[in-house]
């Protein structure tokens, strides 16, 4: 007798839910797609109604085009080689027409409980109903809730973070304040080298603890992402060293611009991708400075026992990783510590899918990609999962790999090099495989 159709539930219809939602129809698995917003695209759509994307008006990625597009649908080749943010959201609602998935999203419908029933089954309450799903595959991200800093003492003016800013004058009208914007990651650098044109901010100050290796988008003309690139063959700490020689020689020191010196080595910490900031704050407009020590109601003091009068603050400080569907004695991340078998799999939950969450290298679209290949491979019956041990093995094995490559930081929990991740998939794909025909 046939097993009937596997009922599958996706949250969320950003890249990830979008690239899961493909490759199940190439399945041809059916699911249901539930999106909070009425518009698909997630972070990637600025002012997003569900209020929880986190671009701003003049936000451009990071990564060039080549290494964000699906093999099969190319981005446009009018589009620039740096995308602004709406390249990027009519790329994905192109791409959700031209392999016909948009009838399977149901917008404006947030799930607000995910439990998982004695019979292991799921049950999915919205708004105006309850569903039963066999697996459910979460894909809402860990960029919108904002992680704030706890500095001793107290700012009189106004603060927000960067998951709120827009522009200069909104939410806040910065122009002829003084500005201090903590934090050296891509949001923190991008915001303050835009707030630092001369007629905008009357101060520009960056805060960062560890300082941070600034690469620019292009060496010698060419996407930086196109050359250094990892090989998955050659020892890692010799082609982190090979990359910070190129760069050296071609960038030259961060301290020759008047930028600290970093604690730590380059790639070992997520890089920070600007073409603006070292000139910017060789310029002498924007100025660094170290951690904040203390706040002191219009001034701000730093570690190094300096104190800047200070007007607004833009907390550039990360996210946490939460699932507001999900009991927290469930599924939780304490510290952002979010241990996945492969970056997918909870041992011992085996329809119960996490897609997109990694601080991947050098893109998430890419990343996503490759697992939600494997997702729909696995609900297909192509691939079996190992007993809950050796993943339980596998995961420490993992972290401790991590660990021995990054610095230990919330920041880099979840840092993934693609192509190192995409290598080892393939071998543990190939392992699954051997397992189903079994």
């Amino acid at each position: 007798m046939k097993s009937p159709p596997l009922r599958i539930c996706i949250i969320g219809a950003g890249i990830s839910g979008i690239a899961t939602a493909k490759c199940l129809k190439e399945k041809e698995l059916s699911y249901d797609c539930f999106e909070a917003s009425s518009t698909l695209g997630g972070n990637w759509v600025f002012k997003n109604p569900n209020g929880m994307s986190s671009a701003y008006r003049s936000l451009h990625i990071d990564t060039s085009k080549k290494k964000l597009e699906f093999p099969d649908f190319p981005m446009p080749a009018e589009y620039p080689t740096f995308c602004h943010h709406t390249h990027i959201r009519q790329y994905f609602e192109d791409l959700v027409d031209h392999f016909g998935i948009r009838d399977a999203i149901r917008f404006e419908t947030p799930v607000r409980k995910a439990e998982r029933t004695e019979d292991g089954t799921w049950r999915i309450t919205l708004d105006d109903e309850v569903r039963q799903y066999d697996h459910l595959i979460v894909g809402t991200g860990h960029h919108w809730d904002p992680k704030w800093p706890d500095f001793a003492g107290r700012f009189d003016g106004p603060v927000i973070h960067s998951h709120d800013y827009i522009d200069p004058f909104d939410p806040i009208n910065l122009k002829g304040k003084r500005v201090l914007v903590v934090g050296i990651g891509n949001s923190a650098v991008d915001i303050a080298s835009e707030l630092s044109n001369r007629g905008l901010a009357e101060r520009l100050v960056l805060s960062t603890r560890r300082g941070a290796h600034v690469v620019p988008k292009y060496l010698l003309g060419r996407p930086i992402d196109q050359m250094v690139e990892t090989n998955p063959y050659l020892p890692l700490t010799l082609q982190r060293k090979a990359a910070a020689l190129l760069i050296r020689l071609l960038v030259g020191r961060v301290e020759n611009y008047g930028m600290p010196t970093p604690d730590h080595e380059l790639l070992t910490a997520h890089p920070t991708v600007s073409s603006d900031l070292l000139q910017r704050v060789g310029n002498g407009d924007i100025t660094v400075k170290p951690n904040v020590a203390e706040l002191r109601g219009d001034r701000v003091e730093f570690i190094d026992g300096s104190v800047e009068p200070i007007d607004a603050i833009i907390y550039a400080t990360g996210y946490n990783i939460t699932f507001p569907f999900f009991d927290p004695d469930f599924i939780s991340a304490p510290d952002n510590v979010f241990p996945l078998f492969k970056r997918i799999f909870v041992p011992g939950i085996d329809n119960l899918m996490f897609i997109g969450f990694a601080q991947a290298i050098p893109s998430i679209i890419g990343f996503v990609q490759d697992q939600a290949k494997w997702i729909a491979a696995y609900l297909a019956g192509e691939y079996a999962l190992p007993p809950t041990e050796e993943m339980a093995a596998a995961i420490k094995r993992d972290e401790a790999r991590q660990v021995s490559h990054y610095v230990a930081s919330s920041r880099h929990t979840m840092q993934v090099d693609h192509v190192l991740y995409a290598r080892d998939l393939r071998k543990e794909w190939n392992r699954g495989r051997k397992r189903a025909r079994a």
